[in-house]
C-alpha cells in the first residue's frame, strides 16, 4: 500500500512567530501513519526547519527558479532551498499557472532542476471551471502531467491534482470525481514510465480538503493524500486530515 502524504501549503500567510507556532502544532499532530510536509513562505523556511528538526514533519518550498544562480531578481534556486532546510518543493501550483502565468515548459524546467539538485517534487496539475465545463478536464490535466513528468524520477515525485474550480470556493469535487482523474493520471504515468513506477506513485488531492471531507476522499483507491491550503493554517483541522490519512493505512480503500 502506498504511504499517504499530506502537505500543508501556507501560501502567503503567517509571520515568523505564527509560522513557528504552527510548525510546533503540526509536529505535535504528526503520526507514524502518513508523511507530512509543510510549505511555509520563503522567509520562514529556516525558522520552520529549525522547529521541525528531528520531528516527523518535512519542510518544503512553494516554488523555485530553474537556474542554479544568476541575475534573476526575486527568485530562489534549488540549492538555496536545500541550504535553508527544505527537502520538498511545489511546482506548477494553480496560482503559479493561472495568476502568475507559468506554462507547462517552465513548470517542467523547474521540476527537472529541483530533482537534479536533490529536492523532492510535488507537481501540481488541474483544470479551471471553464475547462471542466467544456469537458476538457482529462485533456488539460493529462497534458500537464505528460509535460511535467518528462525525464523526472518517479520515486522522488508526488503529483497533486488540484481542480482549480474547487480551491477556496463553495464548490466541492465528489470523491468519484477525484478518483476518476487520479486513476487517469496513474495510467498516463504508466505509459510514460512503467507500470511499477505508476503503481508506486503517490497522487494527492488538492481541492479544498477539510477535516470533514478528508476521509471520504482519501478512501478512493488512487488518492494517496492531500495538498491542503486554508485548512493547513488551523492545527486542529490539519490534524483531523492527518488522522484521516493515517487511518487509510489500517483500512482497505473502496471504489467511490
Amino acid at each position: 500500500m502506498r504511504r499517504p502524504i499530506i502537505g500543508g501549503n501556507w501560501k502567503m500567510h503567517t509571520d515568523r512567530s505564527s509560522a513557528q507556532l504552527l510548525a510546533r502544532g503540526v509536529a505535535d499532530a504528526a503520526c507514524d501513519g502518513c508523511d507530512v510536509v509543510v510549505f511555509p513562505p520563503f522567509p520562514w523556511i529556516s525558522d520552520v526547519a529549525g522547529v521541525l528538526e528531528g520531528e516527523n514533519v518535512a519542510v518544503g518550498a512553494q516554488d523555485l527558479w530553474h537556474e542554479a544562480d544568476g541575475a534573476f531578481t526575486g527568485e530562489v534556486s534549488a540549492s538555496m532551498l536545500l541550504d535553508a532546510g527544505a527537502s520538498w518543493v511545489l511546482v506548477g501550483h494553480s496560482e503559479r499557472r493561472h495568476v502568475i502565468g507559468e506554462g507547462d515548459d517552465l513548470v517542467a524546467d523547474k521540476a527537472a532542476a529541483a530533482q537534479a539538485a536533490g529536492l523532492n517534487v510535488v507537481l501540481c496539475v488541474g483544470e479551471t471551471l471553464e475547462q471542466r465545463e467544456a469537458g476538457s478536464t482529462l485533456d488539460v490535466v493529462l497534458g500537464q502531467v505528460s509535460a511535467g513528468t518528462e525525464g523526472l524520477t518517479p520515486d522522488r515525485l508526488v503529483i497533486a491534482y488540484e481542480p482549480v474550480w474547487a480551491i477556496g470556493t463553495s464548490r466541492r469535487a465528489e470523491p468519484a470525481d477525484a478518483q476518476e482523474v487520479h486513476a487517469a493520471i496513474r495510467e498516463t504515468v504508466s505509459g510514460q514510465h512503467d507500470a511499477d513506477s505508476a503503481s508506486a506513485l503517490r497522487i494527492q488531492y488538492g481541492g479544498s480538503m477539510t477535516g470533514s471531507n478528508a476521509a471520504a476522499i482519501l478512501s478512493c483507491p488512487d488518492v494517496d493524500g492531500g495538498l491542503v491550503g486554508g485548512a493547513s493554517l488551523d492545527v486542529n483541522e490539519f490534524a483531523a486530515i492527518i488522522n484521516a490519512a493515517s487511518e487509510q493505512t489500517r483500512a482497505p480503500r473502496v471504489n467511490s
